[in-house]
């Protein structure tokens, strides 16, 4: 059992992780604004333009970097490899959600979950609808949390080869079904690949790919200590 100033100390890092995720999404989400406001794009699909220029170089590294102080706020906030893991992918979960609804409340999109986004431009652009990546972000929340409690309460999480298997195919098809266009563009050289539109989102596939990610975490769920 765990004493109450424990649990306070989990109670306060929990909130400041939460709001440190909530405040990068805020920041990123005005960012958009301002790109979108720069390059003059009222219509993603239609309008938005990737030449291989300075700014783009500049965006890889803005994107880099979220990614690099995500990972900072699990190593602060977390003691050991599990719990630090845990927090971080807590934090990318909830800095993903808050993204959109933060870009909701300065803009008005999404109108649906079902639209449209530029998701990433690492290491090719990943094209998908909204609720992709937030059905993502809901599995990372709860296995952060799952996470860090296992850890905290001496309960360390293991996980069977065919957890990992699951784990690893769900992520790389997800990856795939994310940039399958820029992907068979590739070939043609960067021009082409930057002037990718997408037209049909996989979600077969990208289903298959979360029940493998989702599977990985109810393995976790299962494991005992000795």
């Amino acid at each position: 059992m765990i004493d109450n100033a424990k649990m306070k100390r989990q109670e306060t890092h929990w909130v400041t992780v939460g709001c440190l995720a909530v405040a990068m999404a805020y920041l990123e989400s005005a960012v958009v604004v301002y790109l979108r406001a720069v390059y003059g794009i009222e219509d993603l699909l239609r309008d938005i333009r990737m030449p291989p220029d300075r700014f783009t170089f500049i965006e890889l590294g803005r994107e880099a970097s979220t990614l690099v102080m995500l990972a900072l706020i699990g190593w602060i906030a977390g003691r050991r490899p599990q719990d630090r893991i845990g927090y971080a992918v807590f934090a990318f979960g909830v800095w993903d959600i808050f993204y959109y609804g933060w870009l909701f409340v300065m803009t008005g999109w999404p109108e649906t979950l079902l639209d449209w986004d530029l998701l990433f431009l690492i290491p090719l652009p990943w094209w998908g609808p909204v609720l992709a990546p937030v059905l993502i972000a809901l599995l990372l929340v709860a296995g952060g949390v799952l996470a860090v409690y296992r850890k905290q309460n001496g309960r360390p999480l293991r996980f069977p080869p065919s957890g990992w298997i699951a784990a690893v195919s769900g992520t790389l098809l997800a990856l795939y079904v994310f940039m399958r266009d820029a992907l068979h563009a590739l070939p043609e050289g960067v021009d082409a690949v930057t002037q990718v539109k997408p037209t049909v989102f996989n979600w077969p596939l990208f289903s298959l790919a979360l029940a493998g990610m989702a599977f990985f975490l109810l393995t976790g769920l299962k494991t005992r200590t000795k």
